[in-house]
């Protein structure tokens, strides 16, 4: 199906603003760096811990990781004892992520370089054929215009018994035309706090700006995707899903920023998947 969205009236194909996308990315990714360093709550708390289950990393294992940014998991990667090769489209993120590992014990593990993960072949040729036992794409498939050419390539990266675990926000809460809230209730005498989320649109694919760290220089595009179309496209490049994970922050948790993510803990906002090469 081709993805579009609608602007102005007139439809656009999602793969038209690739050029706008990335230079957005190349502007904010400065500022990305300063704010993630080595994790935010996010990445601490859900994505870091559902992505090394479904992973289950060994010490020397060779690991692809496309859209890496700061280069925050493939330093954990390398720290865990794996090889990483790490790529990202953005100079600055590249930069960054070099800067970062430099000093550490793990250094000689990882390496980084610029590559688009919109482009199969600028992936493929990082690699010497299907040589990686794992491959990781965390949080990037909803900032990205396309993900059949990353599919595609990690396939052919990959051994025949290798994996792909990806993450993203997750699309039938935290994507899409959604919105929080929180709603008082009484049961029983007892007032009680309630978040939700409402969902406006959800079974088409969509595109629109927003802020994935607040202060931002510049909103970037979401790419939304329902379940179906991405999944879809995982198993036309010729993967089966075979792991799953919802992480929702702790009970125990919570932000004084009352519509912030760490206070909804019945509601997943990211989704974790592993994938594997069939055929």
């Amino acid at each position: 199906m081709s993805e579009k969205t609608q602007s102005g009236g007139a439809s656009v194909a999602f793969t038209d603003l690739t050029g706008e996308t990335q230079t957005i990315w190349e502007g904010n990714a400065a500022f990305w760096d300063e704010q993630m360093g080595e994790g935010n709550d996010f990445q601490l708390r859900l994505i870091g811990p559902a992505t090394e289950r479904l992973l289950n990393l060994q010490p020397g294992e060779r690991v692809f990781e496309a859209a890496c940014g700061n280069g925050v998991f493939s330093r954990r990667m390398a720290s865990l004892g794996a090889q990483v090769m790490a790529s990202d489209f953005s100079p600055t993120f590249v930069e960054r992520a070099q800067a970062r590992t430099v000093g550490q014990p793990y250094a000689e593990r990882v390496s980084y370089h610029v590559a688009d993960a919109t482009d199969e072949a600028q992936l493929v040729a990082l690699g010497d054929g299907a040589s990686f036992d794992a491959a990781y794409c965390g949080m990037a498939f909803m900032d990205m215009t396309t993900i059949e050419p990353l599919l595609r390539a990690v396939r052919r990266l990959l051994k025949p018994d290798g994996r792909f675990v990806f993450s993203q926000a997750h699309p039938c809460f935290n994507s899409g035309t959604f919105r929080l809230a929180i709603e008082e209730e009484d049961v029983s005498g007892e007032i009680r706090t309630v978040y939700s989320v409402r969902i406006a649109r959800y079974s088409q694919p969509q595109a629109a700006r927003g802020l994935g760290i607040l202060g931002q220089p510049e909103p970037h595009y979401y790419f939304h995707r329902p379940l179906s179309e991405l999944l879809g496209a995982c198993f036309r490049a010729g993967f089966a899903l075979d792991g799953l994970e919802e992480p929702t922050f702790p009970p125990e948790a919570s932000s004084a920023r009352p519509l912030s993510w760490v206070n909804f803990h019945e509601i997943p906002p990211v989704l974790v998947a592993r994938l594997r090469p069939i055929g």
